[in-house]
């Protein structure tokens, strides 16, 4: 078989309007699996505060600086349209429109582009221009309900349910469908609504199926996969580290109270009524030894167990180094792009992208003049273009934006 690693998306072209959080992790995915990405950098950076040699949801792409409140700005994100396969932005609805590169601009320069937005809310509705995080959009949406213990608050998972599961991942399936149908026939472009709370909702189908049938309580901590089962859950160990359990298939569970040791001082599991005894009985045994040694005992084994790993533990996890799960380039561990593909494998080609450090070779390689020098008096923005609120800029992406 022939491979190239250039990635499946090899000669797709992307503009990314620059922004924080999903978006550009989207866009980083796309760039992944070979897409050609250029963010739009504007003057002054996004708002992240790191360093962005150290932003890896900017690696594998390519930067500009370009300034959308000038005269000249929303001429030059149009001329690169014209010339992408698609466009990604994060602003809060309107903005883009007001900046000069909403999705009539951008289709009207090039009928076939796939215009992706990124919002917390959505472009309709009554939350629609308010401003909002990962935590409010996953907490209406019920799966905030569903995560932690039952006597305390619901437990954060990061942003990662909904910023990236909910969010970034969905516009990239919303992209890629939209991508395919342009490039048919009788296609053309179109926007791609992603709303984090949309995409958070449609991932606890599932648990909806499941409440529907009877099979799931509309509370944390009372079901098979939230915390309420002994043999579905996290152990502290002896030195104060933890093993995730989880096995739920009856012979899985057979060989965990076996090797864990307590196969004939437990209740039976489906003794509903004595599974906080069970549970006592399973953490009291996981306390006698360290994560270490427990990891020993049950390797090799079908018995559904795993060390809890930090961050910085994961990547040197012998199947996830066997795997190359995590790489390094230039200088800095990271995940690996995933999925996999056997004959158009995606890599990490370069580090991450340096605002307005690729300029010339956007220029001359999507042949857009447009892209010299600003000149050197710049237009005032409109008043409309900073109608978004006194103290926060027009063109900060919804999803990172406090309220103003």
């Amino acid at each position: 078989m022939t491979t190239t690693a250039n990635g499946p998306l090899s000669g797709v072209r992307v503009v990314e309007l620059a922004g924080i959080g999903p978006g550009p992790f989207a866009a980083m995915t796309l760039a992944d699996l070979g897409a050609d990405v250029v963010r739009v950098d504007r003057p002054g950076g996004a708002g992240l505060g790191i360093d962005p040699a150290y932003d890896l949801t900017n690696r594998n792409k390519r930067s500009v600086l370009i300034d959308l409140k000038t005269g000249s700005g929303a001429a030059r994100v149009l001329d690169l349209a014209e010339r992408a396969d698609v466009l990604i932005e994060g602003y809060r609805p309107g903005v883009a429109e007001r900046l000069g590169v909403g999705p009539d601009e951008c289709l009207a320069r090039n009928p076939r582009l796939v215009y992706g937005r990124m919002t917390g809310w959505g472009q309709e509705g009554p939350l629609a221009d308010r401003a909002g995080h990962d935590i409010g959009y996953i907490a209406v949406t019920g799966a905030l309900s569903m995560i932690g213990k039952p006597d305390e608050p619901p437990a954060l998972p990061a942003n990662l349910l909904g910023d990236y599961a909910g969010g970034a991942l969905y516009l990239v399936i919303g992209v890629l469908a939209a991508l395919q149908h342009a490039r048919t026939p009788d296609g053309t472009g179109q926007v791609v609504d992603a709303a984090i709370v949309d995409g958070t909702a449609h991932l606890t189908t599932m648990i909806h199926a499941l409440m529907g049938a009877g099979g799931w309580q509309d509370r944390r901590g009372a079901n098979l996969l939230d915390g309420g089962s002994p043999f579905y859950g996290s152990y502290e160990t002896a030195d104060g580290e933890y093993m995730a359990v989880g096995p739920l298939e009856q012979r899985f569970y057979d060989e965990f109270v076996r090797l864990l040791g307590i196969a004939d001082e437990i209740p039976a599991r489906k003794d509903f009524a004595r599974w906080d005894e069970l549970r006592e009985a399973v953490a009291a045994r996981f306390r006698t030894k360290t994560r270490e040694e427990w990891t020993a005992v049950f390797e090799g084994s079908d018995a559904c167990v795993a060390p809890v790993l930090s961050l910085r533990e994961a990547p040197v996890h012998p199947h996830l180094a066997a795997r190359g799960t995590f790489t390094r380039h230039a200088g800095l561990v990271q995940p690996a792009p995933a999925p996999r593909f056997s004959a158009t494998p995606g890599s990490v080609r370069r580090a991450p992208a340096l605002p307005g450090a690729d300029t010339a070779g956007i220029a001359r390689d999507w042949k857009v003049p447009s892209l010299g020098p600003e000149p050197s008096a710049s237009v005032e923005p409109s008043a409309s273009a900073t109608a978004d609120g006194p103290s926060v800029s027009a063109d900060v992406p919804l999803s990172e934006r406090q309220s103003p």
